[in-house]
């Protein structure tokens, strides 16, 4: 569990096959095996309110954003993964990959409502079956990520290729360095 924590800080980590009540339903039918849950307090879900209060490491959490864009009156949807020391780079790489001519954020209460999870708490995990999950290469390549676990009141810890391995899962360049001022 080592490198786990690594990924959590401060936070205690708990087996999230015996801590389900920490996740939606959603994330418990798609729970990797080996993951770990920690509770937190919801005020913290933002990544850096909890990398300040836990010491979690930027490069061993990721963030995932929903967007979406149009082709030919065809909504394309996409789950983009990646580290939280970077940011989705969605007008350009991700807009490509899905084949439109612009992607945006899916608005906070269709990506609410569609994945059955809490606005700031959404995970790669347990997304709807139709959904493009597009995890940064960085991602994958990482042993033990924090991630969001579908709730503002707890993180699962699991491993990049874990993420990799998600059903409609495709590992790709999606990651742009944040510049530093």
């Amino acid at each position: 569990m080592s490198d786990a924590q690594h990924a959590a800080g401060s936070l205690t980590l708990l087996p999230a096959a015996d801590h389900l009540h920490l996740l939606p339903e959603a994330v418990r039918a798609a729970l990797p095996q080996g993951a770990w849950v920690a509770d937190i307090d919801p005020d913290l879900a933002d990544t850096a309110a909890l990398v300040e209060a836990a010491g979690v490491p930027l490069d061993g959490s990721a963030n995932c954003v929903v967007v979406a864009g149009k082709r030919e009156g065809e909504e394309r949807i996409a789950a983009c993964v990646v580290l939280a020391s970077t940011r989705a780079d969605v007008n350009g790489a991700v807009k490509r990959l899905l084949e439109v001519r612009k992607a945006s954020f899916l608005s906070m209460d269709r990506a609410v409502e569609e994945s059955g999870m809490e606005y700031g708490g959404i995970t790669p995990v347990g997304l709807p079956s139709g959904w493009r999950v597009l995890v940064d290469q960085r991602v994958a390549d990482t042993d033990w990520l924090l991630v969001g676990s579908g709730l503002r009141r707890s993180k699962l810890v699991v491993r990049g290729s874990d993420l990799a391995a998600l059903p409609g899962a495709e590992v790709v360049d999606i990651a742009m360095d944040i510049p530093q001022s």
